[in-house]
């Protein structure tokens, strides 16, 4: 076997397995900015959501996704990853657009395993949002939902030769295909289960502190640390040039959005706000996650500085709209996902690691491809919102979405699960 096959095979399977460890990040961010009595709940969603992910994209999702087939959605071979092979690495409608890398050597069940880990981070994005009032059983039949219908059709438009891969349109990593697709699912899913109890009582926003920032650093780390994989990863190929230059975009976004969101939190808050830093960290990185091969490293700063600032003040525009969302993902994914998206349209410069985009808004490209990246966030977010909202109200009307106001005031963990995060201990207060 040719050697560079070898190694670019190697590259695309260790840099999924970084993006399958972002789940462990996920699961820490997630149940330390919740409840210690949603804790089981929340790290029990985390951990089933890849496995529906892995069955659902196995059995359906990758041949709706890159089965070969009309510019809406993949139609041949559907079932357990059959018919023609249209992912990134071949394909008519990616010939020429990564001209500059050798992709075609890349077995196939090695592109399954990276696409699969993509799908399973969107949706896990979801989880976050619906903590501590979903029932379970109705997490888990829209996780199924997710990753057979929902993503792989708008990843088919976009990674598939669907039609906005031919319009022109360009999301390198996923600022689109994974953050805005679990931002939107999550949007639709705030807004029929409504809030938390007691998060808008009487007119006020009510601040609900999460149990463990300590969990919550410690899963951006591994979040930050997975990201390396994400978007490092997407070239598909062990090429230096594009993996280095990714690499330092990737990483210069997220620490410029750290810092502008520590300094805007503690202009407004007077002083700085960890979950605002954490959140920082990661909006950076959704934001750069499209663009990072198409930027030079100062837009790169850039970007992330603007996205900082952008979660701070989503998180604030949300609270006041009254859509109740425990982590921030609608600020950090969905806000920063479109961001990300048509920052490729205001600054993409060609051919910058050797791949074929056109310029960008402010490097003499005009408005082509801004209008490509503006047409992609606005059908995506009319196609996921519409269909994950319809698939919400069908459960609710069906099996129930929220659980109980008895179980969720004393816990998922005790109501859902049956056992507790933290046995044994007790909390006392002076209310």
């Amino acid at each position: 076997m040719d050697n560079k096959v070898v190694m670019d095979t190697m590259w695309v399977l260790i840099t999924a397995m970084l993006v399958f460890f972002m789940n462990l990040g996920f699961a820490c961010v997630e149940s330390g900015f919740a409840r210690a009595k949603n804790c089981v709940n929340i790290m029990s969603k985390n951990f089933v959501v890849f496995a529906v992910s892995s069955l659902g994209f196995l059995f359906i999702g990758w041949g709706l996704m890159f089965g070969d087939g009309s510019s809406l959605v993949g139609l041949k071979g559907l079932f357990f990853v059959g018919g023609a092979d249209n992912s990134p690495a071949v394909g008519e409608a990616y010939k020429g657009v990564y001209s500059a890398l050798n992709w075609t050597g890349v077995p196939l069940w090695a592109k399954f395993f990276f696409q699969l880990v993509f799908c399973g981070t969107a949706a896990t994005i979801v989880s976050g949002a619906v903590a501590e009032r979903i029932k379970y059983i109705s997490f888990i039949f829209f996780t199924f939902a997710m990753t057979m219908f929902i993503y792989p059709v708008v990843g088919h438009w976009v990674w598939g030769g669907g039609w906005l891969a031919k319009l022109g349109m360009f999301d390198f990593a996923g600022s689109t295909v994974v953050h805005s697709i679990g931002g939107w699912a999550a949007l639709a899913g705030v807004i029929v289960l409504g809030p938390r109890i007691g998060k808008y009582d009487n007119g006020h926003i009510k601040a609900i502190p999460g149990h463990n920032l300590s969990l919550a650093t410690l899963g951006t780390f591994v979040l930050w640390f997975g990201w390396f994989g994400f978007n490092p990863g997407s070239t598909m190929a062990a090429d230096p040039n594009a993996i280095a230059h990714v690499a330092v975009t990737t990483n210069t976004a997220a620490a410029a959005g750290i810092m502008s969101a520590t300094i805007l939190s503690t202009l407004l808050m007077g002083k700085p706000d960890l979950g605002m830093t954490l959140n920082g960290c990661l909006a950076g990185l959704v934001a750069i996650t499209a663009p990072c091969a198409f930027v030079s490293v100062p837009v790169s700063l850039l970007i992330g500085l603007i996205a900082g600032a952008l979660v701070v003040l989503a998180v604030m525009m949300f609270d006041r709209l009254r859509l109740d969302d425990p982590v921030g993902a609608l600020s950090v994914h969905l806000v920063n996902g479109v961001f990300g998206t048509i920052c490729v349209g205001l600054f993409a410069q060609d051919k910058i690691t050797g791949t074929a985009t056109g310029n960008g808004l402010f490097y003499g490209g005009g408005f082509k491809l801004l209008g490509a990246q503006l047409a992609a966030v606005v059908s995506v977010a009319a196609f996921v919102f519409l269909t994950a909202f319809a698939t919400w109200i069908i459960l609710k009307a069906t099996i129930g979405i929220r659980v109980s106001r008895e179980e969720e005031l004393r816990g998922l963990d005790i109501g859902e699960h049956g056992n507790e995060a933290y046995a044994g201990f007790q909390v006392f207060t002076t209310e």
